[in-house]
């Protein structure tokens, strides 16, 4: 390509005349293709984050001379996939967690096996410790339906402003939220800006600014999905971060008993109650488990397990009152 270092709107111009790379890039950037033609023709003003992602999904070449042409545009954008920390898993953690998965007991092997590997992905996803929080959502399953409603964090690791440990502050997520999104989709999906990007549902947290969700698949069945935030703008822009977390949301699947997938045509997902309002519910949980175990012959894990989809259908029939209400 013969092009010199002039204005970005007519070298974005060039480079997408050919229809099947405008396909691509649109798809890849998640706008619509007239959305480029505005910009060529200076009808609407991309976001710094708009041309980062573009930048991002651009070949090399092409990249490189649109970077030239943006100049000061480009807000301070550098090129993460050519300065990750590391973009693959170690071996050695590889060793580690087969061998935690060959000699842990079944009983203690999800949660020991899953906190592991969410440690070992915070601290590579976020080495700088910019505020990063990675959580295992799990397929809600519940006794009275094949159906999956809704879906549940569990385990959870964070760097500030988040706590180390995020398990206790696990709520329910459905359909209004990234993850409910890719659980129902079974593909991955990134939100690089919460505050301006609409495309996709999300259930924000606090501080959150961008956020990331990959599904954790076996042969074909899906058990839930890793969920990632940032309290960085763009955080999940890189593709090279995007493939790690994938890596990362396999290794979870060793984690989970092969039985506890489901056929992703069981998973209908219905709307949820905002987190604020779902603290109210969880606030007598232990509680609630401890009466459970007072009344009925049954484990800890079990008692646990009938709080929880009591609480599914409190905060489902909640959502559904203040729908009909509203």
């Amino acid at each position: 390509m013969q092009q010199g270092t002039g204005d970005w709107r007519e070298l974005l111009g060039t480079i997408i005349s050919n229809p099947q790379e405008r396909q691509r890039i649109a798809q890849e950037m998640r706008v619509q293709p007239i959305t480029l033609a505005r910009w060529i023709k200076g009808e609407a003003e991309p976001r710094p984050h708009n041309l980062r992602q573009l930048l991002h999904v651009l070949q090399p070449a092409h990249r490189d001379l649109l970077m030239k042409s943006l100049g000061d545009k480009l807000g301070g954008w550098h090129d993460e996939t050519a300065e990750d920390v590391s973009n693959e898993i170690p071996s050695e953690f590889y060793r580690r967690i087969f061998s935690a998965h060959a000699g842990t007991n079944p009983a203690l092997r999800y949660w020991s096996m899953s906190s592991l590997i969410l440690q070992q992905a915070l601290s590579q996803l976020d080495p700088e410790r910019k505020g990063l929080a990675i959580t295992l959502v799990r397929c809600m399953r519940s006794s009275n339906s094949k159906k999956i409603r809704s879906l549940r964090e569990g385990v959870g690791k964070g760097t500030p402003p988040w706590s180390g440990d995020l398990e206790q502050k696990g709520m329910f997520l459905g359909a209004e939220s990234l993850a409910g999104y890719v659980v129902t989709t079974c593909h991955p999906a990134q939100i690089q800006n919460i505050f301006e990007d609409r495309s996709l549902p999300a259930h924000q947290v606090e501080y959150e600014v961008s956020a990331a969700a990959h599904p954790i698949l076996y042969t074909g069945r899906i058990a839930g999905c890793v969920l990632i935030s940032s309290t960085q703008p763009d955080y999940f822009i890189s593709p090279a971060r995007n493939a790690l977390i994938g890596e990362y949301a396999n290794l979870l699947a060793l984690a989970i008993e092969p039985e506890e997938f489901v056929d992703p045509q069981d998973i209908e997902l219905m709307l949820m109650p905002p987190h604020e309002k779902q603290r109210h519910y969880f606030a007598t949980f232990r509680q609630r488990v401890t009466q459970v175990l007072m009344t009925t012959p049954m484990s800890n894990q079990q008692a646990e397990q009938h709080v929880w989809e009591q609480l599914e259908e409190e905060l489902l029939l909640a959502q559904l009152e203040s729908a009909v209400s509203g």
